[in-house]
């Protein structure tokens, strides 16, 4: 009876097998269009295109994620694509979905902090110095420190951890470190399958070394 017993958990296991590394394959699959569709509007669609393509694509991903609520995956980047038509947006509707980036980023960090190599991190400490401060949001620039430099913990060497942690010191008028950082940022390696982001990336990047060699020269 016993071992009649343990042959049945062992099929039902068997079988549970190939549904979990489907669901897993999905997954992958729907994040990675997510990030498809989300270079392709920040870097190759007009300007006034952006904002009710954004609107679309963070309702598509508002229900990715709800499609694997365990995983923090998608939560990130439903967190990046808010946070996007946030700045996209501007206005008084801005702060409201920096606020839903922000809550979707924390989630995701208290499933899996390294997901995606600390990309909660960074998107979340770059929420923290974009957004105003107190009285009217959330903004910290300290806050937006730690947060960016427990990302370059996780990927020290990765483009965008180093990109918005150099675009923060700019902001925050520190030069000299900023350069250090975004040269950090160019010397990155090129990400699978990011081709269009790794572009656009990268001319930011140039671009805003060019306005610190304007205080630092």
């Amino acid at each position: 009876m016993i071992t009649h017993l343990r042959q049945v958990q062992l099929i039902f296991l068997v079988l549970l097998l190939p549904m979990t590394q489907v669901s897993a394959s999905d997954m992958n699959s729907d994040v990675a269009a997510l990030q498809h569709e989300w270079a392709r509007i920040k870097y190759q669609s007009s300007p006034q295109d952006q904002t009710q393509q954004l609107v679309i694509l963070a309702d598509k991903a508002r229900s990715v994620s709800a499609l694997y609520p365990e995983n923090a995956e998608p939560l990130i980047w439903e967190g990046i694509i808010i946070s996007t038509l946030a700045g996209s947006k501007g206005g008084l509707g801005a702060l409201s979905l920096a606020k839903e980036s922000r809550d979707r980023l924390e989630k995701a960090l208290s499933i899996d902090p390294r997901a995606l190599d600390g990309s909660a991190y960074t998107s979340l400490g770059t929420l923290y110095y974009k957004v105003p401060g107190w009285p009217i949001g959330f903004g910290d620039s300290d806050k937006a420190e730690e947060l960016l430099k427990m990302a370059l913990d996780i990927n020290p060497g990765g483009i965008d951890p180093n990109y918005f942690y150099g675009e923060f010191l700019y902001d925050e008028g520190r030069y000299a470190e900023s350069a250090v950082a975004l040269n950090r940022a160019l010397q990155a390696p090129d990400r699978s399958a990011r081709t269009v982001a790794d572009a656009g990336r990268r001319k930011e990047i140039a671009e805003l070394l060019a306005k610190v060699r304007e205080h630092t020269d």
